[in-house]
């Protein structure tokens, strides 16, 4: 009954999903932020009739599936031929920059949770990130705006991040592997990362794809904890009674585990990573009819400044680790 009265919503997501991806695929162009600004354009929709209750669906429901099966991205294997000291310090760069935006959130009183939502989305893997950290984290009535915000920050951040970190790799005389160290290891989005290192060569390409292997991965602990952490929790103080973590969490820690065990056939490995994609573009797309421009106008100069600052922070940490390091 539930999935009969949000169809036309559901359809309506689904459909503008379809043009981002189509668009995309043939301009080269962002597909998260390319399904949000079409989401943006639909926002009449999400206003008043019946596709309201579908885009809810579509925000809520299908992103969480399309968190899940992002686990079918990660493997166990993958991640360990990296080697210890890359390992190590991947993921505490990738920690210190989350401890960064919270702290930074606080202090520039636009809050811990926004921190930590853009701080995650820069250390993990952009959009992605995002999505599934905004999932897991107390909600109040700036919740979707501030995703909002942070998916087209990390995502353009992330698109200038492929051209000119590139132009960084002969200045600094880097090798491929401490290139691909670096470009992995610091610009936020898969694609941009793929696009960025095999821009300088194969082999960069390969240890750049590996090394962002490696923070896609954090995104299982970063979440898991995060649930614990809030998942109890409400705005205001209060708190409620609630299971450990979340269902999708379970079901993305569970996907991990059997592809990380090759008890995933490859044919249907694949299958749920096109799944994955398309159920978190049709949440961005309906998280963009939700948004409003003027309300996403109102939010400021500091949120700008956190995320950049954030950025900035995670570039020069792990170049340094790379320079004087490695």
């Amino acid at each position: 009954m539930v999935l009969h009265r949000g169809l036309s919503g559901l359809l309506a997501s689904v459909a503008i999903a379809m043009a981002a991806v189509f668009l995309a695929d043939q301009y080269g162009a962002p597909l998260m932020l390319l399904a949000l600004l079409l989401g943006v354009l639909f926002n009449f929709l999400s206003v008043k009739g019946r596709c309201v209750a579908g885009i809810e669906i579509a925000s809520e429901q299908v992103l969480q599936v399309g968190v899940a099966l992002l686990g079918a991205r990660i493997t166990v294997e993958k991640i360990t031929g990296l080697g210890a000291a890359p390992i190590a310090s991947v993921a505490g760069a990738v920690i210190l920059t989350i401890l960064l935006g919270a702290a930074a959130g606080r202090l520039t009183g636009l809050g811990t949770r926004f921190g930590v939502l853009t701080g995650g989305a820069v250390a993990i893997c952009g959009a992605s990130a995002a999505l599934a950290i905004a999932a897991v984290l107390p909600k109040h009535e700036e919740s979707e705006r501030d995703t909002i915000f942070t998916v087209v920050g990390v995502t353009s951040l992330s698109t200038l991040a492929m051209v000119l970190y590139p132009l960084i790799v002969p200045l600094l005389a880097l090798n491929p592997e401490e290139a691909g160290l670096f470009l992995g290891g610091t610009i936020h989005n898969v694609a941009q990362v793929v696009g960025a290192g095999y821009s300088v060569s194969e082999q960069t390409g390969d240890v750049a794809t590996v090394t962002k292997l490696m923070r896609v991965s954090m995104l299982v602990p970063v979440v898991l904890g995060l649930s614990l952490v809030f998942r109890g929790k409400k705005i205001g103080g209060g708190r409620k009674f609630a299971l450990p973590l979340p269902g999708f969490i379970i079901a993305f820690v569970v996907i991990v585990g059997l592809n990380s065990a090759g008890a995933i056939p490859e044919p249907l490995r694949l299958a749920i990573v096109a799944l994955s994609r398309w159920c978190l573009v049709t949440a961005i797309a309906a998280l963009g009819m939700k948004t409003s421009l003027k309300a996403l106008a109102q939010v400021g100069i500091r949120p700008i400044t956190l995320i950049v600052g954030q950025t900035l922070f995670l570039a020069l940490l792990v170049l340094g680790l790379v320079v004087f390091v490695f």
